[in-house]
């Protein structure tokens, strides 16, 4: 009888220890939250209060405490009266939304407290366009659900894969969840909560923020921006990385919800995996994602942790605002740039149909070494370039394509 006992409470314990192993659910997350019936999740929909409900339910699954001012919601409201958001598809062009009716935001939170005096928030919007609006890429006649399968449910996917993660280790700092509501429309619900924040914005070590991170590229290439926003950002990053191309950007300035934190003298860490032709369009779907390397980005993101663990408050370091000096454009070549080319020139990831780069017969992958009179070295010598002209201009552009140079009338 007493072997019998004593087994019974061997199986009772194991049973309990399998409970709390780390096991991932990404791609079951993500395909709910990147499906019609969530209709796009645009900030305040009724399929946002649907996303916003499932995350709440996975952040009890993994006994995560509520830290929102109702239970795990924290709610904003807001008139969209010509909010600005930069666009980061076509030469950082700027969209504003319709004056309208409030509208209520959700921002999602949880807590991981164990007991120490500073917190790591990690985030990830999780708001999208819904059937489309001023920020959607799609030229079609009828509205279509813009599911943003890569831009964000990638990143709150990861978010809450991290939380499976660190519920039972790197115990030396608290840790805040937050799925971040109206991005889209100019990352107000992160504008929010670090102006109203559910815990003292002092305690905050440092923000990780995750935005379309779930195109992992055959090269590798991640981006990482911010790593210049606390002195030992960029060795860590550096030293922790055994996977990737990184692309680093020391500022802590960008188009997505790490700003708002930087802002505020926090130092912040920021991943994303580039633009893609489905960008703000109806087909940013599920499967399209390349889950793998989802999982590796997720690992490499808790080694950093992991190693920062020991090294309590990080020290705030002020960067260069890089958006101050991008000029305004009058006209659009209409091209992706290519964000994780580190090369010299301008590659590009993508060619809108019947814009001029198009009509000139510019190809993905072309990289564009000179427009006009201008050498183009970089990103920023690119839109330098093109503020120059005005619609009806005519110029000529260079781009290296493969082993050729080649030359192009463009017309704006």
């Amino acid at each position: 009888m007493k072997t019998f006992y004593y087994l019974l409470i061997f199986i009772l314990i194991s049973s309990c220890k399998e409970n709390t192993q780390y096991y991932s659910q990404m791609k079951n997350d993500l395909i709910y939250l990147s499906s019609d019936s969530l209709e796009g999740r645009a900030t305040g929909s009724n399929g946002e209060i649907l996303a916003s409900e499932y995350i709440k339910k996975r952040f009890m699954e993994l006994g995560l405490d509520p830290l929102g001012t109702e239970n795990y919601f924290q709610d904003f409201s807001f008139k969209p009266n010509s909010t600005p958001h930069e666009d980061p598809h076509e030469e950082m062009s700027f969209s504003a939304k319709k004056n309208g009716s409030n509208i209520t935001g959700k921002n999602v939170i949880s807590f991981i407290d164990n007991k120490v005096e500073n917190t790591i928030v990690i985030g990830a919007h999780y708001d999208h366009l819904g059937y489309g609006d001023e920020n959607s890429l799609f030229r079609g006649e009828t509205k279509e659900i813009h599911n943003g399968a890569d831009d964000n449910a990638s990143g709150v996917v990861m978010l809450l894969d991290l939380a499976s993660k660190l519920r039972h280790s790197n115990k030396k700092n608290n840790y805040l969840f937050i799925a971040f509501s109206g991005e889209e429309l100019g990352l107000l619900g992160s504008n929010y909560f670090i102006k109203n924040p559910t815990i003292q914005k002092e305690k905050i070590n440092y923000m990780i923020n995750m935005d379309m991170v779930g195109r992992l590229k055959k090269d590798s290439s991640l981006a990482v921006y911010g790593i210049g926003t606390s002195p030992l950002f960029k060795q860590i990053v550096n030293s922790v990385n055994k996977s990737f191309k990184i692309i680093g950007n020391e500022s802590g300035i960008g188009r997505s919800d790490h700003t708002s934190f930087y802002l505020n003298d926090i130092p912040v860490l920021h991943f994303f995996t580039g633009q893609h032709p489905q960008y703000h369009k109806p087909n940013d779907d599920y499967d399209k994602i390349n889950f793998g390397g989802m999982n590796i980005i997720s690992n490499y993101i808790f080694d950093i942790i992991t190693e920062l663990n020991d090294d309590g408050k990080l020290k705030f370091k002020k960067t260069k605002n890089e958006s101050e000096e991008v000029p305004r454009f009058k006209v659009s070549l209409g091209v992706m740039p290519d964000y994780l080319y580190d090369g010299e020139g301008m590659r590009i990831d993508g060619v809108t149909e019947n814009r001029p780069a198009n009509k000139a017969g510019l190809l993905k992958g072309d990289i564009v070494v000179q427009l006009g009179d201008d050498t183009v070295k970089n990103m920023m010598g690119y839109m330098k370039a093109l503020s120059k002209f005005e619609k009806g201009n005519k110029t000529i552009v260079i781009v290296i394509r493969g082993e050729e140079i080649i030359k192009k009338e463009i017309i704006f």
